[in-house]
Formats: structure tokens, C-alpha cells, sequence
């Protein structure tokens, strides 16, 4: 059947956020290495090995794990968004930010917890002035928007999305639709977002498109309601037995062939 609607993934598929957030802790230890004698390198990798604790130890973690908002994304969000959950977030990200930072100095031996709460505060404008997108983001959805519907479909909380989307403002004007699980609910893998994904659009599943570069997240949750995937796999990651993507890319150029070849 035609190929009708596409839904896509928003981060490590149309925007590098690897690269924005690698980016944004370069400049941030880079910073803090003009305050103090530390190991750039040695206080990003303390700095995210802290933070992955500290986010783990929160009651929040399963609603942050359902609705997928990773602990990186805890550094410079503020989930001021509805809901009990959110609003718990809110109350303690601050704190969490600024003891990630602390901590990750503490583990280098700089025991300095007014540099960590400034450098818990310079991550999030590091952040935000590091927007990348991958080269061939634009160029294929200027192929794709008038020939097909396009959905975004991203996990994570509906003010950090869009703030990633206002950063970067040329995204969403591309799409017809832009589902945020935070807002709905509940995220991908979960079947629900892809089935309310396919009533906003109107169309059969199998008139579908999925593309993402999570074997988890976007391709498990495809192939639970039976949409057709494209797994992108820009870093020559090792394929899994339990999920199998449809189609296999490393670049979103490729899914253009992809889409002539079954038209």
C-alpha cells in the first residue's frame, strides 16, 4: 500500500543532540577549568557519571523512564509543565543540577559547592547556544513535506521540546503534526502513541513510515502496532535479534530511495 504519512524522531534523527549536549559540556569544563585546576575531561566524564546516579535515586525516575527523558536532558530542563509528576521534577531540578555539578568536582578532589551551583547555571545557556542538526535534515524534509504527512513524534517533556524546537526554529514548520509524549502521556515504545500518532493522521498503519535511530524507543514501538521502520544508524550500532527495523539507513538521504522503491 502508498505510503501516505511519515512519522519521524526528533533527537539523534533530525537533531544532533549528542553533539549539542557533548558540546555544551566541553564548554561548560572548559569554563570551569579557568576557575579551578581540573581535568576537562576527567570532570565531564565525573559530571555525567554523578548525574546518572543522583537522576536514578529520585521517586520521578520511572515517570522520567516512561515518558524518556534522560538525565543529561535533567541538566538543563525545568519541567515546568502540568501534572503531578512534572511539578515534582520542577521542585527538585534545581537542586539536582547544581549537586551533579558539585559532586563531579568533589570526585577530582575540588570541594567547591558555589562553583558547582555557577557551573549548574552556565550548562543550560551552553545548551542552548549549541543547537545542531544534521546536515541532511532539511534538505530530505524539503523533499518529503509536500508529498507526505509528517509527524514528529519525540519523548520527553513538552517544555524542553519545544524549547529544543525553538532553538532550532525551521523544524516545526515542516510538520503536520508534533506529538510530544509528555503531553500525551505516556512514550514511545509504549503502542498508545503510536496509535493516537496514526488517528491524527488519518491514515491505515500500514500506510506508515517510522523513522528514528533508537532500536528501543522508535522501531520497538512501530513494530508493536505493525508500522514499517526505518532504523537510522548513524554510529554503526550492533543490530539486536528481539527488534528488527523494516529498513536499515546511515544516512536520512537513503530513505529517499527507500520510499521510490516502494511507491
Amino acid at each position: 500500500m502508498k505510503t501516505k504519512a511519515i512519522f519521524f524522531d526528533l533527537d539523534d534523527t533530525l537533531l544532533w543532540d549528542k553533539k549539542s549536549v557533548a558540546t555544551a559540556f566541553q564548554k561548560t569544563c572548559d569554563y570551569a577549568a579557568t576557575k579551578v585546576a581540573v581535568n576537562t575531561v576527567e570532570l565531564e566524564k565525573a559530571v555525567r557519571e554523578s548525574a546518572s546516579q543522583l537522576y536514578d535515586s529520585y521517586e520521578t525516575r520511572p515517570f522520567t523512564q516512561m515518558i524518556g527523558i534522560n538525565p543529561f536532558e535533567g541538566l538543563w530542563g525545568i519541567f515546568d509543565d502540568p501534572g503531578e509528576d512534572f511539578q515534582k521534577m520542577k521542585a527538585l531540578i534545581a537542586d539536582y543540577q547544581k549537586q551533579s555539578w558539585t559532586n563531579g568536582l568533589d570526585k577530582l578532589g575540588v570541594e567547591d559547592a558555589a562553583l558547582g551551583e555557577e557551573l549548574a547555571k552556565y550548562f543550560p545557556r551552553m545548551r542552548m547556544e549549541s543547537p545542531f542538526v544534521y546536515e541532511e535534515t532539511f534538505e530530505v524534509l524539503d523533499l518529503l513535506k509536500d508529498n507526505y504527512t509528517l509527524l514528529l513524534m519525540t519523548n520527553g517533556s513538552p517544555s524542553l521540546q519545544n524549547t529544543k524546537l525553538e532553538i532550532t526554529p525551521e523544524m516545526a514548520p515542516y510538520f503536520d503534526h508534533i506529538l510530544i509524549s509528555g503531553g500525551f502521556g505516556k512514550g514511545k515504545p509504549d503502542p498508545s502513541i503510536f496509535e493516537h500518532a496514526l488517528e491524527l493522521v488519518r491514515v491505515e498503519k500500514d500506510e506508515v513510515l517510522m523513522v528514528g535511530d533508537n532500536l528501543m524507543t522508535d522501531i520497538l514501538g512501530a513494530s508493536r502496532v505493525g508500522i514499517k521502520s526505518v532504523w537510522i544508524n548513524r554510529e554503526n550500532k550492533p543490530v539486536s535479534e528481539e527488534v528488527q527495523p523494516t529498513y536499515t539507513i546511515e544516512s536520512l538521504h537513503e530513505l529517499i530511495g527507500i520510499l521510490e522503491k516502494i511507491k
